[in-house]
């Protein structure tokens, strides 16, 4: 991974360097960051500072990650449930608790080391890291992710999710019985300053961030509903569910309500993918069916509600 600059803007000035670096860079985890301050691979205007540093505004904040063949992406068979595959896209049902890429703390078992071994073909864009990821799922989410197998398919993918041409449908079970048929979350999304492993709706240091949202099913206590993203922030969906008041059931992070336990985890799925081809123009959507122990879940609260 190639260094990264950060220079400080007026809504960071005065913050922590370490709090700077955990709302700002994403794709590093707080405690990787914390250990590159330690082996002083961060700099501030090309001085080594203390994780406590108060920054400053225009600030030049360079941190140096270590060299990737320290967590090299290795093949491994992981024994992809692959949807749909040709000589440009790949798309994969990605089951629960498989982490998207290699990262610390998850140097393997994830979809690129099994992408890697079922492709000798995948872009090069986001590096040995990241190769062919064009987008990402929580690791407790299920569901539909595409990758690309070469960089011209990589930018036409990365070019429909910025515009918001690409269509990514969820489906979600939520706590409580949702009043409304349809609506629109439209809530900005950055790290949350109590948990910096978290994220929240916040207006400090966020980015904007929208879901379109509609009953599916009612229960007595639950809400199954399809989810839209417009766009793609981390945790967008269990954020937004919770910061309406119908947090995602069995989400560990941001569903503070007690909860069922025997969920096997949140309940949430990618079930739709749309996008237009990169070589042929054809737009194409691909299905994924609910996990087995979602759908048992389903047909459970559906018995209780037959029997009152």
């Amino acid at each position: 991974m190639s260094k990264i600059e950060l220079v400080i803007t007026e809504e960071m000035a005065l913050m922590r360097l370490d709090k700077v670096l955990s709302s700002e860079i994403e794709d590093l985890s707080r405690s990787y960051l914390q250990t590159l301050m330690d082996e002083q691979r961060v700099t501030v205007n090309g001085k080594v500072v203390k994780a406590s540093y108060k920054v400053k505004v225009n600030d030049v904040v360079v941190i140096e990650p270590k060299e990737a063949e320290e967590l090299e992406a290795v093949p491994q068979d992981l024994n992809l449930d692959v949807v749909y595959e040709d000589h440009d896209v790949i798309v994969v049902n990605k089951p629960k608790g498989m982490v998207v890429h290699p990262g610390p703390g998850n140097p393997d078992g994830t979809l690129v080391n099994g992408l890697l071994y079922h492709c000798t073909d995948l872009s090069g864009i986001n590096g040995v890291l990241r190769p062919g990821i064009v987008h990402r799922i929580d690791k407790d989410t299920t569901g539909l992710i595409v990758a690309c197998k070469n960089d011209k398919s990589h930018e036409s993918l990365a070019d429909q999710l910025m515009l918001k041409t690409a269509s990514r449908k969820y489906l979600a079970l939520v706590h409580g019985v949702m009043p409304h048929e349809f609506g629109t979350i439209d809530a900005p999304i950055g790290r949350d300053d109590k948990d910096r492993q978290k994220m929240a709706v916040t207006a400090k240091n966020s980015k904007p961030a929208v879901t379109h949202f509609k009953v599916v099913e009612r229960f007595d206590d639950f809400t199954l509903m399809e989810c839209r993203l417009e766009t793609g922030r981390t945790h967008q969906i269990r954020v937004h569910m919770q910061y309406i008041g119908f947090p995602i059931v069995g989400d560990p992070k941001y569903s503070l309500r007690k909860t069922r336990n025997d969920t096997q985890g949140q309940m949430l799925h990618a079930f739709e993918l749309t996008f237009v081809h990169p070589s042929t123009q054809q737009s194409m959507t691909f299905n994924a069916p609910l996990p087995e122990y979602f759908e048992q879940i389903l047909n459970e609260l559906r018995e209780k509600g037959a029997q009152k």
